[in-house]
């Protein structure tokens, strides 16, 4: 790797890199409804300092990422509530950086959720959203733009549940050139759509922006034999 990722791989050494945990699950302990369709997302408009927070206890527990609160914001997802998409975006983006420089290190990922996410309704464990490649394109562009903009370290792409949607991000990302991790959501050795995951994973090995693959939101079980074949 050359570039961009080539940087954050020398930065990042063979060493463990400790993440944070779930965002929505901290803000949740300290008591904040997040049971809107917007999630964790809704804060950034209605107290951003309780994100800012949250990213702060986990690097004051030992992370050494802090992964932001923009995984359910969507420009489609934020227009339907009145807000600035692109300008709570980059938000999401400054609030975990603040936490980074208040606790004087660490990386910040920019989330990006699925397709499935901005629904709602449960089809990113299902991978049944009936669009192309080209229509995944569209809507994760202009998201991803802003997020590789507003200065994170990585994106990181999660819960991806079928082969369209990862070849609509790896296709972007390699337009972007901004370093970045893609994490499926699986069942065994397939996608949530029941495509082979060896065939995600491949898709991402081809892309250069890309350094690191995973999986999450899968049965515990089924983790070790999805890294080994990653």
């Amino acid at each position: 790797h050359t570039g961009p990722v080539g940087s954050l791989l020398e930065a990042l050494g063979e060493r463990v890199v400790v993440l944070d945990g779930g965002l929505a699950t901290e803000l949740e302990a300290q008591g904040h409804d997040l049971s809107s369709a917007l999630w964790s997302a809704r804060l950034l408009a209605d107290d951003p300092d309780a994100i800012r927070a949250a990213h702060a206890a986990y690097f004051a527990a030992g992370a050494e990422v802090a992964t932001t609160a923009s995984y359910q914001a969507s420009f489609e997802g934020l227009r339907a509530v009145g807000a600035d998409p692109a300008g709570l975006m980059r938000r999401s983006v400054e609030l975990a950086a603040r936490a980074r420089d208040e606790h004087g290190s660490g990386w910040v990922a920019a989330s990006v959720g699925p397709y499935g996410a901005v629904l709602a309704d449960g089809s990113e464990y299902r991978g049944d959203y009936g669009l192309d490649v080209a229509e995944l394109r569209r809507f994760h562009r202009p998201r991803l733009e802003v997020l590789a903009r507003a200065g994170a370290d990585v994106l990181a792409v999660e819960t991806i549940p079928c082969l369209a949607e990862v070849e609509a991000v790896v296709t972007e990302l390699d337009d972007l050139g901004v370093p970045a991790w893609l994490s499926m959501t699986c069942a065994a050795n397939r996608t949530r759509a029941g495509e082979p995951l060896a065939d995600a994973f491949a898709m991402a090995r081809d892309c250069g922006a890309v350094f690191a693959v995973g999986v999450n939101c899968a049965v515990p079980a089924d983790v070790a034999p999805a890294v080994r074949l990653a």
